[in-house]
Formats: C-alpha cells, structure tokens, sequence
C-alpha cells in the first residue's frame, strides 16, 4: 500500500515541478512603454513588468503581430507587448525592412532575433533585466538587459543576411546596418551594433550574449531559422543568386587567356618566318648561282654598262607582239600625242591657262568661307552610323548626356601619417598624411573656393549652383560634390567637432570618417554626435570615388584625395553649354593658378582634353611653318639647273619653284573649298596631313617636268611649245599614272566607316588629282614662260632686268650624272643584286613576323603636349582611382513591365529570372542600381514608403506625420505580391518623385529619376536603364576589352529577356565608347582600306602602263612591301594603330605610288636589249628625280618635327613619315630596279614603232 502512495506522492510532485517550469517559461519582463529614454528623448522605455504574458486587447494588436510576428501567433495571443510597442516594433524595423526584405529568409531570421525580444511569452528565459529607472511611484522603466542568443541563431542569421545588396548603391545591405564595411561585419559585431545604446537607434541598453548553452539559468534564444535557399512556409521563395551566393550554384569559370602561339617554346612567326626566310634565301641564291654558272658557260654577261641616254632606240624583236601589247602602245600613244597637244597649247596660250586656272582656283578656294573645322572627339572618331553613336544618341534622348565631370587629385609631399587609437577598443589604426585635420581643413578651403568661382557668359554671372548636377532639385539644390569634406558636410566646425572630457577624446573626426566608409548611406553615424554620413545633395559618397591609393578596403591609408564636382550636360541648348564652358573656364584657371606648398593637385575639366589639343595645334603651328619653309626653300633652289656661276641668276628657277608651291597649296585650298561648299567639316588630321601629301606627290611632279626638260635637247626646227608638248607626252602618262593611283585608292578609302580615315581620303584624292590638272596646265604654262626668260637671258624674279648674251648650253646635273654613272650600275652588279633582294626579304619577313605585335589604341597621354597639366592627371588617374567609368545597360523601349514575366526577366530579388538582366551583370561584375528591385521594396505594404492622402489621393511622404495618410497596398496575400499592370504604372511616378529620407531610404528621386523615361502619359515604361561600373581601366587594351565584354554580355541579356516577336534590345553605354569602338573593327578597317587602294592602284597600273599585267603587280607588290614594313617600323618604334596611323599608312599607300609608277613605267616603255638594262636606264633617268623631287623634299621638313611639342606629332607624323620616305625610297631606288632586272617569268613587251 505504500509503493503505490509514494509512486503517486512522486508523480504530483513532478507535475509541480513540471507546472512551475512551465509557469516560469510564459514569464515576461516587461509590459507596455513607460518614460522616454535619456539617451534619446524622442523614443520610449519600456514598462517592468514580471507577470505572465497578457492577450492582444484589440484587433490593430492582433493585426500587427500577424504581421510582424507571425510566429507568435496561437491561442488568445499571449505575449509580453502591447499594441504600441508593436508599432514601435514596426516603426523602427522600416529601414532594415527596405534592405534586408529583398531576402525573406534572411528578413524572417531578423524579425525573428526582434519579435523575440519585443513579444514573447517566454522573455524571462533568454532576456535578463539588469538595469531600472523611475517612471512614477509604482512603476519603474527597464534601462538595461542581458539577451542571450543562441551562437547558431546568429551565425545562421548572419549567413542569410551576408549576400543581401542595396541595388541602389551598389553595395552590400550589410554595409548600411552594421555601423562598417560588410567584409567586416560579422555574426556578433552586426548584433551588437543594432543593440548598441550609442547607435543613435535604441533608447536602453541591451547587451547581447552568445552562447550555445545555458548560463546562470538563462536559456539562450535559438529559434528555428531559415537559410537564404529555403522558402518559408509562408510561400515566399528563396532569395535571389545575388542576394545569396549558395543559390547561384557554381560559378562561371573564366576561361583562361589562350596562350600565345609558340613552336619550341618560341614565337610561332618568329620561327616560321625565319624558317621561310632560310628557304627563300636557299632556294634564291641556288637560283642565282646557277643562272651565273650557266651564263659563264653561254654567255659572258648580261650586264653591259648604260651608254648615252639620248642614243636610238632598238626594237625587241622576240616575236610578235600579243593583243594586249598592242593595244596597250596604242594606248600610251594616245596619251603621249593627247599630252603633247596639251602641253603644246598650254605653252602657246599660257595667259589663258594661267587666267584659267587663277579664276577656276579662285572659285573653289572660295568655299573655305563655309569652312568648318571639327574638333569634337566624337565627331572625330566616331560615325554617326556606327553603333557607339547610335547607342550614345538614344541615351542622350531619352535620359540626358553623361554629365560633364571636373576632378582633382590630390597629395601632399607631406610626411603627416599618424596612428589613431579609438578610446572604444580595437587595434590601432594608421592614418595617412593626406588625412591629417590641417590638411583636411586646407582642402576644404580649396574645395570652397572652388565651388564659390563665378564666371561671365555673355553678360550673366554663372556660379557653379546653375550649372552643377542637383538630384534632389528643386527640394535641395545643394551641388553633387564627391568628396570626404562631403562626410563633414563641407562644415569646418563638423570636422573640428569631438566629444571629449579632459583625458580622452572619445568621437572625432577619425571615428566619423571610419564610420562613413563603412556606411556612406548613413543619416546618422550612431555616435553621440549624430552626424550624417550622406552628402549635402542628399546622395551617398563612396569611398572608392573620394579616395584613392589604398589597398583593398584600408581607407584610412589612402593617399590621395579625388574630388568630383557633376555637371549638367547639355544636348541642344548651347546657351546652357556656353555658360558650363565658361565656368570650367574660370575652374581650369584658377586651379593652375591655386599654389599651396602643402598640396600636389592633378585636375581635369571636361573641356580639357579639347581645350589641349587646340592648344597643341597652335603650339606646333611654328614646327610645321619651319617644316614646309625648309621644303619651299629647298624646292624653289634644287628646281634650277645651275650651268656656271656667270649665269646662276638666270639659270636659277626660284620663281617657278615657288609657283609650283602655290599650285600645290591651290590643290589643296581647291579640294577643301569645294568640300566644304557641299557641307563636309575639316579635321585637323585633314589639315595637318593632306599638305604633307600633295606636296609630296606635286612637288615629284614638278621635278620631272622640269629635270626632264633641262635633260632633254631641242630637236632641229623644233619649236618651244613643241618640244615642252614632247617632253609632256613623255612624262604626262607617268604623272597620270600616279596621280590617278592615289586618287582612285583615296577616293575608295572612303569607304571606311571611321570618320577621320573617311573625311582625309575624300579630301586627298581630290587634293592630288586637281594638283595634277594645275601642274599639266598651269604649271606647264608658267614653265614655258621661264623658259622663254631664260632664253631672253634675264634673270629669275627680276626677269624686267635684261643681261648681255652668254653663251646658252646644257649639262647634265650632279644628281643625274651621280645616279647614271655611280649609283645605277652599282645597284645593278651581278653580285649586288642577290644582296639587295636577300636583305629586302629579310626585312619582309620581319615585318610580317612582328605585324601581329603592333598594339592596338591611343593612350590619351600622346594627344596632350608635353608640358600640359593634363599628363599628371593621366598618370595620377592610373595610379590612384580605384573605380572605372560607370556603364549603363539600357533596355530599349518595349519592354514589358507590368506583367509577372516582363519583371522576372529583368530584376534580380525573389521569384526572378536566374538568368535576368540584374543576375547577368551581378555574375561577372557587381550589383547594378536597379531601380525596379528598389521599386518593389519600397511598394510593399509593410514599408513605410509608399502612402497617399486616404482623402485626395495624393502621394504621402514617408516623413509626414498625418493619420489620414495610408498605406497603398494591404497586408493581404494579394498585396504582398508584386504590384503588375495599371497597379504598377499608378505607384511608379511616385517612387520615382520620392525623396529618401531616414524613415524611407528607398525613395526613387535621386538615384533613378533620370533611369526611367516614362511614356504615354505615365501610363507605361518605355526606355530605362541600370547602372554599374567598370573596374578600373588603364591603357587601351583595357577599355578595348572591356567594350568587348559589355557587348557581349547585353547580347546575351537581349537573347533572355526579349521575346521572339520583339524588336528591342539591351546594350550597354559608357562614356569612352564611341572613343573606343574603333579598335573592335581596326584590323578589319585597315586591311579593308589598304587592300583597296593596292586593289585600285593595281587595275589603274595595269590599264595605265599599256596592259601590262606583270608591271602593274611589281608595283603593287613593292608598295604592299613597303607597307608590311611599316607594320615593322611601327613595332620597333613603339608606334600603335589606331586612326591616325591609320590615315598615314592610306597615305604611305599614295606616296609609295610616286616611289614606284614612274621606275615602273621608265622601264616599261624603254627598249633598251635586256632588262638591266632597261632597268638602269629607269633608274638613272626617273630615279634621280625622284630622290631630288620626294626624298630630299620631305626629308629636311620632316626632322624639323622632331622638335614639336606634341607627342602625337613625334610619335604619328615625324615617325611615321621619316619611315614612309626612307621605306618609299630605299624600295623605289634600290629593290625595284632590282627586282625589274630579273626575269620573274616575264618578258618585256615588244615595242611596236609607228
């Protein structure tokens, strides 16, 4: 009987103990709110209270806990909060509401570690009262508890949370809710700042503790939890790929940069071309040593030496001449007798002409009064046909022109770094020099004079407030400035304010700056200074815009400060661009100007670059004025023929030298005024190169006439105008031949879609070909009036002036006689020769070997001169920035946005696409600015964002306190979800109209009121775009990839997102686009342009030297030589491709027709017994013009640019055009002739005498 009493005394004693457990666990520690809190007046303390929890007592409670705390919903709703603690509860979960409700697994955990503490029953298991204040006699405010959390609950928290992104700034939620930078927030750190009393956030103190066992009897909070690839049970999906990394499985791989070709560990060209170049000379010199054993045997010599130029010519009489032999003399025969006539007449009329010529002149050159020259960038490089444009003019239509940027960079040769110890614990931080207070201090003087220059614009004071970028106007007009001073709100007595006592400073500007890297978002840094983080233009500042030089995250080691002043853009108002110029005018001034021993300033405005190039222009305007001066003078002493030095005056041909220098320059005034009436604008590469060009070919032209003329004997009875009509016959068909050339390969270099390749090749081709017209009329003319002067015997330029008669004879030159006697029989050895082609070929496949190599770009240090403030900038740029150019990626109109599958296909939160728009970009660079993400958080209905006037409708700001304002959508399963169709359009514009503020940082205006171009009315989408940024690029290989890349990933985004039967696409925008699109295509464009003008000198070769297939490919393969040899130049002498290398190979195309028709056509039309022959005579006769006419003509011109200030002139024009003429002239006076002295399966033609 008394085993069955004691078991059952024992099991009622374990039911009391069970009981009061059980009790204890549905124990509160507080109640309701009581008094305001000390810390922070405005915000309440909660009543102490130790009872049981008490049901909800009205349906508002009940409501908001189902809301809020969901998981504390059961029974009559016991719990330990009150209806207005609930509404506290909501009012200060609103900003990590808008962050961290991207994310419901990561949102729920939070609300979960925040219900817990508010609401639930079971406080007094995990929650600790430690602390009291008086609120009246019989009740007392809980100051201070002890919350136990569980270690697990809070990793586990922490890891839902870590990847959540504010799509609006760029950055991780993290960065924004845990006081530093998310890289250095932490599962504890995060919990113990939301909780920290001096967080500016909450009224008492709590004071976390994490454990994963039980302490002192508290059991620690360790609620269930979900991780970010759950769904809850509530049906909200898991979160997004870039709001959680373990959603987005595997990471794209990059593929590896391919490695470079290589054969045995070398340079696969390399080797195949010195293994070509072996063969060749293998196989060549066996050829050649054969051919001479044979000749030994057969023959004794091909060689025999030139004898008189002027002796009788013999007939091939090989067999009989094919149909394209005769026909091609009959041809040249009717270009000999129609130039004999002309020059015939041209000498017997030469009033006429000159009369002509001076009113036909006159009338072109008139059109230089519509001249207009181009000096835009864009213009320049860009075609308006082009891609980059097309793309760069719908986003200046739909959203405005990029804004214009002023930047400084700033150091100091300061040594002031200094080590900060922060009275709150933690390491020691280093701080450098340029972050010292007296430094910081001198560079907000400087930023605020700066922003107080005032300019003149026709009349008008413009300050920097009318034209600087304001994304909160008209609310806040206060100038975007991207600076630290920003983090100070551009105050002097912030960035001097501490809190201290008289032993320690506690909060300064140190602690301030620390925290503002960390969360450049915050309103409020939580310090007991309560200083804000964001600018006074009401936007964030980011630490790796403001500041550069530092290594990762290390802001506080930075070493050098960059300061951004925004400035609005204009697309067709030039009044309103007029007064941004004028400004940044007064900016640039002052700036060099500005002297402080303590700073190194780097600056650039946007006018910069232009402005330097002017003044580049300008500078060199000497170079090149002693450049063509050193050509004139040259050109009008080599012209005359010096017989002996009693009859220098009369001999000498100054005035005619200087006449063919005016025709030359009419060509050119002529090509530009008729361009110019037709509407083309000028280049400056136009203006510079085409000059250089047709004086080039005019004045090899000039020299031929006239070195032909003094060779030449006038026959018996043969009349003046008909001998210089002979000669013309003689010589006009070369001229032809070259002149027509280059006109028909410039003409078809047109065709290049790149602007400057373009506008030179249409202003060159009509350049040469009107200087050809001029020098077979005019030029002719004016020759045969000298001559008839000096006949008269009357001296050159005082030709009134009449000497006594001496005696009239001719004789050959020193330069003829040099190349008849000495040069061309040297060159033409029988052991010379196989010298010449093997040291040619050994350069060809050099150059062929290294062709690949040649790098591709500009770097914008060569368009500046070299003392220009422009180049530290450049270098600072590359040196410190952290951060490229931002790129935009714009979906064109005709997206869909009001329907479930429009949204998913874009947006990167919950429920959308894994491979959307938004996800694309975050997968291989950051988190774009996606307004439409932002949109959807800040319509939910538990934020407070989205509200309007219950009785007009009108939008209610989330900072307006007013009971009539109501939320836009309810807390039903219908209003959680996305807002689609005339929902979506109806809140839109207000989200676009918000403005952030500390209630609602979701708020649209100021980051994408410009992003969205809403249409119809506001009742649909049309074009939008997201922003992100470029990393860091530095030379143009960079930028080239990084165009390369943009495109390639919005072409994969238009194929996801866009349906079949759509025409609008997703591209992307940046600012160097259009600058840097040319390089996609410049290997194409230069082997298109080239190819045709070999294509078109070749056919024009072919018809103009009589048909004659095998003369017309010697000349286009020696040009084709000399410009893979240029390739090769190029390569040594650090020379890229880029557009105006590019003009000056389309324009080597055309010199190298001088260096080569007219030996080709010289040897073409001689009958001498044998090729060397025949080549001899060619070079003796042409080639010794040509070296006078070309090279020595350009050569002294050309060292003069050495001395140019410009880089762009030493680098493009004085190296590029020193090759083009030594290459031009070392193949057409040296491999040419030795080359038309082999046989090459090629017989000459036979000469048919009529």
């Amino acid at each position: 009987m008394h085993l069955p009493g004691r078991k059952q005394l024992f099991c009622l004693l374990w039911t009391i103990i069970l009981l009061s457990h059980w009790v204890h666990g549905q124990h509160c520690i507080w109640y309701g709110e009581c008094g305001n809190s000390t810390k922070i007046p405005e915000k309440k303390l909660n009543c102490n209270y130790t009872g049981p929890p008490i049901p909800l007592p009205d349906q508002e409670g009940q409501d908001l806990l189902k809301d809020l705390c969901p998981g504390l919903v059961y029974g009559d709703n016991r719990v330990c909060c009150d209806t207005q603690q609930l509404k506290t509860l909501k009012n200060n979960i609103q900003i990590p509401l808008q962050f961290l409700g991207r994310c419901p697994a990561c949102f729920f955990n939070f609300m979960t570690l925040f219900c817990e503490l508010t609401c639930s029953p079971r406080q007094s298991d995990f929650i600790n009262s430690t602390d009291f204040s008086a609120f009246n006699k019989s009740t007392t405010n809980v100051y201070s508890v002890t919350y136990y959390i569980s270690l697990t609950f809070a990793n586990a928290m922490y890891n839902a949370c870590s990847d959540v992104q504010a799509p609006s700034t760029n950055v991780k939620a993290l960065s924004t809710l845990c006081g530093r930078e998310a890289s250095q927030c932490t599962p504890t750190n995060w919990i113990q700042y939301m909780f920290d009393i001096n967080n500016g956030q909450v009224p008492f103190a709590i004071n976390p503790n994490f454990t994963d066992v039980p302490i002192g009897g508290m059991t620690p909070m360790n609620n269930e939890t979900f991780n970010c690839t759950q769904s809850l049970d509530d049906g909200s999906g898991p979160c997004s790929c870039q709001d959680c990394s373990a959603a987005c499985g595997p990471t794209p791989v990059v593929p590896p940069v391919p490695p470079p070709w290589t054969i045995l560990g070398l340079d696969a060209m390399t080797v195949i071309m010195w293994c070509s170049y072996i063969a060749f000379l293998m196989i060549f010199l066996g050829a050649v040593l054969g051919a001479w054993c044979y000749r030994r045997r057969m023959v004794t010599s091909e060689y025999g030496p030139i004898l008189d130029s002027n002796q009788s010519h013999s007939i091939n009489s090989d067999g009989d001449a094919t149909c394209c032999e005769t026909l091609g003399e009959r041809f040249e025969n009717c270009l000999r007798v129609l130039f004999s006539s002309w020059g015939s007449m041209c000498v017997r009329h030469p009033l006429t002409v000159i009369l002509t010529s001076v009113v036909l002149v006159s009338i072109c050159s008139a059109g230089l009064t519509y001249m207009r020259i181009t000096t835009s960038p864009v213009e320049l490089w860009s075609s308006p046909s082009s891609r980059a444009r097309q793309e760069k003019d719908y986003f200046d239509q739909h959203f405005g022109p990029f804004f214009r940027t002023e930047q400084l960079i700033i150091t100091t040769p300061v040594n002031a770094s200094f080590i900060f110890s922060p009275t709150s614990g933690g390491p020691d931080i280093h701080f450098s020099s340029i972050l010292n207070i007296t430094l910081l201090h001198q560079v907000l003087d400087l930023q605020t004079e700066i922003t107080n220059l005032t300019a003149e614009y026709k009349g008008e004071t413009v300050t920097l407030k009318d034209i600087c970028l304001s994304p909160l106007a008209p609310y806040n007009d206060n100038c975007t400035i991207l600076s630290v001073l920003n983090y100070y709100q551009n105050s002097h007595e912030i960035l001097d304010r501490e809190i201290a006592d008289e032993f320690l400073v506690y909060f300064d500007y140190h602690t301030h700056f620390m925290y503002c890297v960390s969360s450049p978002t915050a309103l409020d840094d939580t310090s007991p200074m309560h200083e804000a983080c964001m600018g006074t233009f009401g936007g964030p500042v980011f630490p790796w815009l403001a500041l550069g030089g530092y290594e990762g995250t290390a802001y506080n080691n930075a070493t050098a400060l960059v300061i951004t002043f925004p400035v609005n853009n204009y697309l067709n108002d030039t009044e309103k661009l007029g007064k941004a110029l004028a400004w940044e005018k007064v900016f640039i001034d002052f700036v060099k100007n500005y002297d402080n021993p303590n700073l190194t300033i780097s600056f650039s405005a946007e006018r910069s670059i232009e402005d330097e190039i002017d003044r580049e222009s300008n500078s060199d305007v000497t170079t090149i004025v002693i450049s063509y001066v050193i050509m004139f003078v040259y050109i009008s002493l080599a012209l005359g023929h010096i017989n002996s030095f009693r009859t220098v005056l009369v001999d000498s041909k100054i005035s005619l030298g200087i006449a063919g220098i005016l025709i030359v320059l009419s060509s050119v005034a002529c090509s530009l005024g008729i361009f110019s009436y037709i509407g083309i604008p000028l280049t400056l590469i136009v203006i510079e190169v085409i000059p250089f060009l047709v004086l080039a070919v005019g004045v090899d032209n000039i020299f031929i006439i006239v070195q032909t003329y003094q060779r030449d004997e006038r026959m018996p009875e043969e009349e003046l105008h008909q001998q210089i009509g002979r000669i013309l016959g003689e010589v006009a068909p070369s001229m032809f031949l070259s002149s027509f050339s280059e006109t028909v390969a410039f003409f078809l270099g047109a065709l290049s879609s790149m602007p400057a390749v373009r506008t030179f090749s249409l202003f060159a081709g009509l350049a040469v070909f009107i200087d050809f017209l001029l020098q077979i009329s005019c030029f002719v003319s004016l020759l045969g009036l000298d001559i008839k002067r000096q006949e008269a015997n009357r001296p050159d330029i005082l030709c009134c002036v009449k000497l006594s008669e001496g005696q009239q004879g001719k004789s050959e030159g020193c330069l003829f006689r040099f190349f008849k006697k000495i040069y061309a029989p040297f060159i033409l050895k029988d052991w010379v020769r196989p010298l010449v082609v093997a040291v040619f070929v050994g350069m060809l496949s050099f150059s062929i070997a290294v062709v690949n190599k040649v790098e591709i770009g500009l770097d914008q240090k060569l368009s500046m001169p070299d003392d220009s403030y422009m180049l530290d900038y450049f270098g600072n740029l590359s040196e410190y920035l952290h951060t490229g150019a931002p790129v935009y990626f714009v979906v064109e109109d005709g997206h869909d946005y009001k329907t479930i599958e429009g949204q998913n296909a874009v947006c990167g939160g919950v429920g959308c696409n894994n491979n959307s728009l938004v996800q694309q970009i975050y997968t291989i660079s950051n988190v774009p600015s996606s307004w439409l993400d932002d949109y959807f958080d800040w319509v939910k209905p538990q934020s407070s964002c989205c509200r309007y006037y219950n009785y007009t409708g009108a939008f209610c700001n989330a900072s307006v306190v007013d009971k009539t304002c109501v939320h836009c959508r309810h807390m039903t399963t219908t209003g959680k979800q996305r807002p689609n169709g005339t929902e979506f359009m109806h809140f839109l514009p207000w989200f676009l109209s918000d403005i952030p503020n500390i209630k609602c940082g979701k708020g649209g205006h100021a980051a994408y009121s410009t992003a969205v171009d809403l249409i119809e009315n506001n009742t649909d989408v049309g074009a939008t775009y997201f922003m992100s940024y470029h990393s860091i690029l530095k030379t143009s290989s960079d930028f080239i990839d990084a165009l390369k890349m943009a495109r390639e990933l919005t072409d994969n985004i238009t194929q996801a997102i866009g349906p079949q039967n759509k025409t609008y696409s997703v591209f992307p925008y940046s600012v160097f686009y259009v600058f840097y699109e040319q390089y996609l295509t410049i290997i194409y464009d230069t082997a298109f342009n080239l190819g045709v003008s070999l294509v078109a000198i070749f056919v024009v070769s072919t018809v103009l030297l009589g048909f004659e297939l095998w003369s017309a490919v010697l000349v286009s393969f020696t040009i084709a030589m000399i410009l893979v040899n240029m390739f090769g130049v190029m390569w040594l002498w650090d020379i890229s491709l880029n557009a105006v290398s590019l003009v000056n190979l389309v324009m080597c195309c055309g010199i190298s027709v001088e260096f080569c028709s007219h030996i080709v056509r010289a040897f073409s039309v001689s009958t001498k017994s044998s090729r060397v022959d025949r080549a001899e005579e060619a070079l003796a006769h042409m080639g010794s013009s040509v070296f006078s006419g070309i090279t020595l003509t350009k050569f002294g011109g050309i060292l003069i640019l050495a001395l140019s200030k410009s880089q762009i002139f030493q680098i493009f024009y004085f190296r590029m055009y020193l090759s083009i003429v030594l290459l031009g002239a070392a193949h057409g006076l040296i491999f040419l002739p030795v080359l038309l002295s082999y046989p090459l399966d090629f017989h000459g033609p036979e000469k048919i005498l009529y």
